[in-house]
């Protein structure tokens, strides 16, 4: 146990339990963890579901009053507390004013996402200028892909994991296929190495060095979706280039979650949705961002009116003055009502910096790591005692805040056990429970409950899962 929980964080738990005079797997440290996080205030600015208000919860199992474990902030995050107020505020104003609202007030409608790209691009490490916040996130992909895949009959491969997100894979199949390739040959599966859970960064570099010369693109996730693994999109990017390659990252469970700096990176281009740890609600706005680099060289292939510059765009000429950058590749004015929401919870994140939540989050999934390694860890003396496996890597460095858990026992049973005590978390085919303790507005004694509440399930689903004697 101790040499697979990183030595520092231990180390920390452990100075923490000993000036405490306790256990290091008390309540007590969750407690004291709490009382010095100088984060803690920003959980006030959330909406917290009460245990009784999620449908699953079994009010006979659970005090439905206290507020519920949710660890689902990789899926959806929790409501900023200003969502309602400025999406009030915006009604009122289309009630009020009509039309007027696309040009006046403190929010005019035509331009409203522009007031927020500072502060979006402040949590993925680029220029404003750099960032445009429009469309869904896979929306995004499409228009970037069909820009930056330019294949050719020596080029024409994308390199993606082999287990990425349903949508990106989708959507780079019909990249493929809409250039005139076959997927079968055109794209290029990232594989972990037998018996291992995530990929290793060499494989993915060496991997780029042997087939560079037939890829136009690399296209990965920031965070994979289903393992937790935080990829090092430095080195990526720097063999990718090497290759004379395009690299690209889906940033959807990395933006709000990981330290990014996709400028410095050089990364060439990049998507990602901000319902998820940015809390914009489902369905939100999507962000974009296209390297300065590129600003004068790759053009988007679709334009929209709202690509053209704003100081000539009313004067409907319909010959396009094409704003440069990721800007150009913007096509309809946004839905203010999805503005609102997003405006909410980057005020949120300004109040701290992406350096202070990293820091909070390795302690707190660390912290998490800890416990489920302390009781959890498969034990061969006792082959009958249920066991978790974490197909997250360990190392800080390799993760953000979510740990997928791997269940010795049926996992549909333990999924529906946890809901019953009020614990938000998720399920991914074939036999993962995601759980992801927010830095935001997650805090230790959450992590502590979930832990006892742990016990009970693994006890409850093993009754389960023995067959009746007769």
């Amino acid at each position: 146990l101790r040499l697979s929980i990183p030595l520092n964080l231990l180390y920390v738990i452990e100075k923490v339990a000993e000036h405490l005079d306790c256990s290091p797997t008390s309540r007590e440290v969750a407690e004291y963890f709490d009382q010095h996080d100088k984060l803690r205030h920003l959980r006030q600015e959330f909406l917290f579901p009460k245990v009784a208000e999620l449908p699953p919860s079994d009010l006979s199992l659970v005090n439905g009053s206290e507020e519920c474990i949710y660890f689902v902030g990789n899926s959806l995050g929790l409501q900023p507390k200003n969502v309602k107020k400025y999406i009030d505020e915006e009604i009122e104003k289309w009630a009020k004013t009509g039309a007027h609202g696309h040009t006046m007030g403190s929010q005019p409608w035509a331009w409203a996402e522009n007031n927020l790209e500072d502060l979006m691009a402040k949590l993925v490490g680029a220029k404003a200028e750099e960032v445009a916040l429009m469309n869904g996130l896979t929306v995004n992909l499409h228009l970037l892909m069909l820009a930056f895949y330019q294949p050719t009959a020596k080029r024409h491969k994308i390199l993606l994991e082999d287990k990425a997100f349903p949508s990106d894979h989708y959507a780079v199949e019909s990249q493929i296929r809409l250039r005139g390739f076959d997927p079968s040959t055109s794209m290029l599966l990232l594989k972990p190495r037998e018996g291992e859970d995530t990929l290793r960064t060499e494989d993915i570099v060496s991997t780029i060095e042997r087939e560079g010369h037939s890829i136009a693109v690399v296209m990965l996730s920031g965070v994979q979706y289903y393992t937790g693994q935080l990829f090092n999109m430095e080195a990526i990017t720097k063999a990718g280039q090497a290759q004379g390659c395009y690299v690209g990252f889906d940033c959807a469970h990395a933006v709000g979650n990981a330290e990014l700096r996709l400028h410095d990176w050089g990364v060439d281009f990049a998507c990602w949705c901000t319902y998820k740890y940015v809390n914009s609600g489902a369905g939100g706005l999507a962000g974009a961002f296209v390297h300065e680099k590129h600003a004068d060289t790759v053009k988007p292939a679709l334009l929209g009116w709202w690509g053209h510059k704003l100081s000539t765009r009313f004067q409907m000429t319909n010959e396009m003055d094409l704003q440069p950058g990721v800007n150009g590749y913007r096509l309809s004015n946004q839905p203010v009502l999805l503005v609102c929401p997003l405006q909410a919870s980057l005020e949120i994140f300004n109040q701290t910096s992406m350096k202070d939540l990293r820091k909070k989050s390795i302690l707190l999934t660390g912290y998490l790591e800890y416990l489920i390694k302390h009781y959890y860890s498969r034990d061969e003396s006792e082959p009958h005692k249920p066991y978790v496996h974490i197909i997250t890597p360990s190392n800080p460095a390799e993760r953000g805040c979510q740990l997928s858990l791997s269940f010795s026992l049926p996992i549909r049973a333990i999924f529906k056990e946890l809901e019953k005590r009020g614990v938000a978390c998720d399920m991914r085919e074939p036999n993962v429970i995601r759980v992801a303790p927010v830095p935001l507005y997650n805090s230790f004694t959450d992590v502590h409950r979930f832990i006892t509440v742990l016990e009970t399930v693994l006890a409850a689903s093993i009754v389960q899962s023995c067959p009746v004697s007769h």
